[in-house]
């Protein structure tokens, strides 16, 4: 479990394939992340997708994908030299400073316009017709590991407002329009849901 704070910019160092699965080799690049107190197994967010931890050291650690967070997410499209956003798994006494985000993804979407607004920034996203039930206007998304509390939805995309302290220690300052992000809708909406339907 994860808060959709990120704490840490890391970078992808190298890709092997590994059957229809991948390895990941991640460094840290920046941010206040402490992987040298990280063991083996532990479970990390790297943008928005949980992975384990296997050797990590104080310099990064390595991660096996499996074929179906390759399709799911945009990790499949990553390349060495790419930055991911990284969040450890919250323990039972951290502060709940995001929302309440498992990591696993449920699509990747499309950025589909920018809009600035003083030194922050508004960003328009695909909203797939399955999950649109999900996210509604101020209620929490998780994009590429990041909370963000939804400003707008219409009838094909949503709208965030980034503040520039998340555009600087996240990737999301980065992003153009057309670049894909992992995209988590609200886990309490998914088991509201389920509840109702039952």
């Amino acid at each position: 479990m994860f808060t959709g704070i990120v704490t840490a910019i890391g970078v992808i160092r190298a890709m092997e394939a590994d059957g229809q699965g991948m390895r990941l080799s991640i460094g840290r690049q920046s941010g206040a992340l402490d992987l040298a107190q990280c063991a083996e197994g532990d479970s990390i967010s790297v943008s928005g997708a949980c992975l384990t931890m296997l050797q990590p050291d104080a310099q990064g650690f390595a991660a096996d994908v499996s074929s179906e967070t390759l399709s799911a997410t945009t990790l499949g499209k990553k390349r060495p030299g790419d930055r991911v956003n990284l969040e450890l798994a919250m323990r039972a006494s951290d502060r709940l400073g995001g929302h309440l985000v498992s990591g696993h993804v449920d699509a990747a979407v499309a950025l589909k316009a920018i809009r600035e607004d003083g030194q922050a920034r508004h960003l328009a996203f695909e909203l797939p017709e399955s999950l649109a039930r999900y996210v509604s206007r101020k209620g929490s998304v998780c994009l590429d590991g990041v909370s963000l509390t939804v400003n707008e939805v219409r009838a094909d995309a949503f709208e965030v407002c980034v503040i520039p302290h998340t555009l600087e220690a996240t990737t999301l300052g980065a992003l153009e329009v057309g670049d894909p992000v992992n995209f988590e809708v609200d886990m309490v909406a998914r088991y509201l849901e389920r509840l109702v339907q039952k």
